[in-house]
Formats: C-alpha cells, sequence, structure tokens
C-alpha cells in the first residue's frame, strides 16, 4: 500500500484484524486521530493510520492499559517536545512486559515439569 493509497474500513479489519467496532472506538476515545473520510462518508484509513493502528496493537497486546496508550497517543500528538515523555512512558512498559515474561518463563518450566511427570508416568508398565 503506497502513501496515497487509502483503504474502507472493511477493508482495515482485514488487514489489521481489529473489528471495525474497536476502530471506530480507537478514534472515538483518540487513540486514532480522526480518520479522513470519502465523498460517501465512510472512513478511509491511509496507510500511517496502518502502520499506528498496528503499534496500538502491539502495545494492548503487550498488557498497555488503554489509558496509558491514550496518553501516549497525546504526547504523539504534542510533537517532539514530548519525546522524553514518550520515552519513559514506553521503557516502563518494557520493563513490565519482560517482568511478565520472566513470570510466563516460570509458569512455563512448571509446565514441562508436570507434563515430563505425566508422561513418565504414562510409559511405566
Amino acid at each position: 500500500m503506497n502513501d496515497a493509497s487509502v483503504l474502507s474500513i472493511a477493508e482495515t479489519v482485514e488487514v489489521t484484524g481489529l473489528t471495525a467496532h474497536t476502530l471506530r472506538y480507537y478514534e472515538r476515545i483518540g487513540l486514532l486521530d480522526p480518520v479522513g473520510r470519502g465523498p460517501d462518508g465512510r472512513r478511509r484509513f491511509r496507510s500511517a493510520d496502518l502502520a499506528w493502528l498496528g503499534f496500538l496493537t502491539r502495545l494492548r497486546t503487550t498488557g498497555m492499559s488503554i489509558r496509558d496508550m491514550q496518553r501516549f497517543a497525546e504526547l504523539r500528538r504534542r510533537g517532539d517536545v514530548t519525546v522524553p515523555e514518550r520515552l519513559e512512558l514506553l521503557e516502563r512498559h518494557r520493563d513490565a512486559v519482560r517482568q511478565r515474561i520472566a513470570e510466563l518463563s516460570d509458569c512455563l518450566a512448571s509446565l514441562d515439569a508436570k507434563i515430563d511427570h505425566y508422561e513418565l508416568l504414562s510409559c511405566s508398565p
């Protein structure tokens, strides 16, 4: 998709995996800047919108709260003067993600141990 291309909401749903409801919600709560409209009044998403939606999806997937996502979006709109604040927010989130990964790794090790135990039991005469 080049910069001049635009996608309908249905096409954007297909590309991003987000629902139409989520796209409208993100716009309504300020995560997504107001989306351009075609002559028919329907939303038209640009490649920049898709890139931003991809980043928002990663933030959400990694557990960032909607409130922190809104804060990040607001800082982003205010421009380069907010780079230090955005950096701090992302570093804090990265630390939380790393902690969660460590917790999940411990859980995975417990599951692996339990599976190994049951595999040994199932092979015993």
